[in-house]
């Protein structure tokens, strides 16, 4: 009797390992799919890649700065001049 409990239990453990391997694989090919499916929508939509938005972020506040040191120096050509 314990032979065939234990052969009972090894059997469902199996099935059980199996299973566990078949939700794993339909996991990852739903997470496969729905990426695929997102960037097929961000692509119809024109959306910018993160590393070129922050790369253009930086271009701005850099340009920004520079504005603001080149309207310094304009105010003291100016006032030079006015002397």
């Amino acid at each position: 009797m314990t032979q065939t409990s234990n052969r009972l239990l090894d059997d469902f453990a199996k099935l059980m390992t199996d299973a566990a391997g078949v939700a794993q694989g339909v996991r990852k090919e739903a997470e496969t799919a729905m990426r695929a499916q997102l960037e097929r929508v961000m692509s119809d939509m024109d959306m910018v890649p993160r590393d070129d938005f922050e790369a253009v972020r930086d271009m701005a506040a850099r340009a920004l700065d520079e504005i603001d040191v080149l309207k310094a120096r304009i105010e003291e050509l100016e006032a030079r001049s006015k002397d």
